[in-house]
């Protein structure tokens, strides 16, 4: 294990993905990872105390419609976590910041905002512009 300064930040200066990048995102995958559990056991926890209790029609169905978004929340949680486990093996197997249709580096600032990002933003644009060529027709 590499130990990073605590104020490391990754540089366009350096090799790409060298071993200081690899563990300062490994580290942040990790931290996400953490957080996204600890909120999971929270909504767990919450609606595991038991059932509706409001009298109030209007009020059970609030209820209601609030345990439904939380649930999808965590749905969206769910797949976000495994997208997570899957670039944290990307980072161990070496392919970690590189595109998977290109090959190329996908650039520290895109993987900065989106650390599980697998296409640069040029084939991430050319993808979406695919989906809505077969969305429209």
């Amino acid at each position: 294990m590499l130990t990073l300064p605590p104020d490391y930040r990754p540089t366009d200066d350096e090799e790409f993905m060298n071993p200081r990048q690899a563990e300062y995102f490994r580290l942040k995958l990790l931290r996400w990872r953490a957080e996204l559990l600890k909120e999971a056991d929270g909504t767990l926890a919450s609606l595991s105390e038991g059932g509706i209790h409001e009298a109030d029609i209007t009020d059970r169905a609030t209820v209601e419609t609030d345990r439904a978004l939380e649930l999808r929340t965590r749905d969206r949680a769910r797949k976000l976590i495994a997208k997570i486990g899957q670039a944290l093996l990307r980072i161990e197997n070496g392919g970690y910041g590189f595109c998977e249709e290109t090959g190329e580096p996908i650039g520290l600032k895109r993987l900065e905002a989106r650390p599980i990002a697998t296409l640069s933003i040029e084939a991430q644009e050319r993808h979406e512009r695919m989906e809505k060529v077969h969305r429209d027709d």
